[in-house]
């Protein structure tokens, strides 16, 4: 369905933010005096996937998306050390420095954008910067790490299910750090049945069509292999006093809302919205997730407005 003509995003300015030497695309829908909204996108994605909420919010709200790099119109790294967690929080918080017009930014994340985000949150030099996070199916691999450990134990079976249930709906992962399979899926033709399989296994339409389809998936990859291992058997202690909004797909088929049990305990100031949806569900079914983020971001504004008059 198409977005009433109010609603349809206007062009965006496109600028280059450099991090690191790589060149990062990135895109403003601006609104002068309004809060940003920093939207960042999963695997296999590029920041397209954004349209439908930037429709619904542009009127409201300046909002930034960028193409992680290795997607879309961003530079590719050369080396699997490149997409390490700790270098995709140095382009976000490029982004970020690049584009914020001196104020705190409120953060929105899906899937990878979430992973990678949670490593920004968690940063000390980077929580100054961020008025909010809000993140959709994408768990701090570090939490992750520290919650298979407390429930791989025998002694409690309960627990134990728990993450045996987790580790069969991650089975995807596994396949992704075999050599060349992957690629070679993408290759022979999945970029162009990904809508298809998103439409039966989701119930996704509209899917805004993507002319590098086939380049994100085979690129991202490298974002699995360059961090899962390490981050669950060496998982560190990451914690937060950003604001933190956590939206569950209750339908969720790749991340069960289970793994955000424990939470709290790294994000002291969460909010948690329990939604009836599956992993891409919100983002193809943007006026929902509008709503969600404008009650979350307007709270915020309007309590920091108070405070900056007493």
């Amino acid at each position: 369905m198409n977005a009433p003509l109010h609603r349809r995003e206007r062009p965006p300015q496109q600028l280059d933010v450099h991090s690191d030497g790589l060149r990062l695309c990135t895109y403003v829908w601006d609104k002068a005096d309004a809060p940003t909204l920093l939207l960042v996108h999963g695997y296999p994605d590029n920041h397209e996937i954004w349209l439908p909420l930037i429709r619904e919010l542009a009127a409201d709200y300046r909002i930034v998306a960028y193409d992680v790099r290795g997607c879309g119109a961003s530079q590719v790294p050369k080396r699997l050390r490149d997409y390490r967690l700790e270098q995709l929080a140095r382009d976000l918080e490029a982004v970020l420095r690049a584009t914020s017009a001196g104020r705190t930014v409120h953060l929105i994340a899906h899937d990878w954008g979430s992973i990678q985000s949670w490593e920004a949150v968690t940063e000390p030099r980077i929580q100054p910067l961020l008025a909010s996070y809000t993140s959709i199916s994408g768990p701090c691999l570090d939490h992750v790490g520290h919650w298979m450990r407390e429930r791989m134990s025998l002694r409690r079976p309960a627990a134990l299910l728990q993450a045996l249930r987790q580790l069969f709906s991650s089975w995807y992962i596994a396949f992704f750090h075999t050599p060349l399979l992957p690629e070679l899926g993408w290759r022979l033709g999945l970029d162009r049945a990904w809508p298809w399989l998103l439409r039966r296994l989701e119930g996704v339409r509209n899917l805004p069509p993507s002319r590098t389809q086939r380049a994100d998936g085979i690129r991202g990859v490298q974002l699995y292999r360059a961090n899962f291992i390490r981050s669950l058997l060496w998982p560190r202690s990451r914690s937060t006093r950003v604001p933190v909004q956590l939206i569950v797909p209750l339908n969720d088929r790749f991340v069960r809302p289970q793994l955000f049990d424990d939470l709290q305990h790294w994000a002291p100031l969460l909010t948690r919205r329990e939604v009836r949806a599956g992993h891409w569900q919100l983002l193809v079914e943007p006026g929902a997730l509008a709503g969600w983020l404008r009650e979350h971001v307007n709270k915020l504004e309007h309590a920091r407005s108070r405070e900056a008059r007493t």
